[in-house]
């Protein structure tokens, strides 16, 4: 699970998207749960739709031109990391670090 929130917070935290190839959508992560991720406000929040934490809003990211920044949550442990992802055809790369030294990545599944 731990796994999936960092991926999700890599998702949220910086995104880098092609334009033609929205963040937005049900995505299936590395643990096997569905994230929805969906606007809010002027942002995108990342929320689980399955699993342990199903409801849990557990990122939001801004930015335009493809490329998100932000934050997400790991559920389990109850910390926030920053992050980045790219969304290429049906995958979604999730990348979570701390303090911009220690990263985690996992790839989510466009559902």
């Amino acid at each position: 699970m731990r796994s999936i929130i960092i991926a999700a917070a890599l998702a949220l935290g910086a995104v880098t998207a092609q334009a033609a190839e929205p963040i937005e959508g049900n995505w299936k992560t590395a643990s096997g749960a569905t994230a929805e991720i969906a606007p809010c406000g002027g942002s995108y929040c990342v929320t689980l739709k399955s699993g342990k934490h199903a409801g849990k809003q557990i990122g939001k990211m801004a930015g335009t031109g493809g490329s998100y920044k932000g934050e997400i949550t790991d559920p389990e442990a109850d910390k926030t990391y920053s992050g980045s992802g790219t969304v290429s055809g049906d995958s979604l790369k999730m990348k979570g670090c701390v303090l911009a030294v220690l990263c985690k990545s996992q790839t989510w599944t466009r559902l």
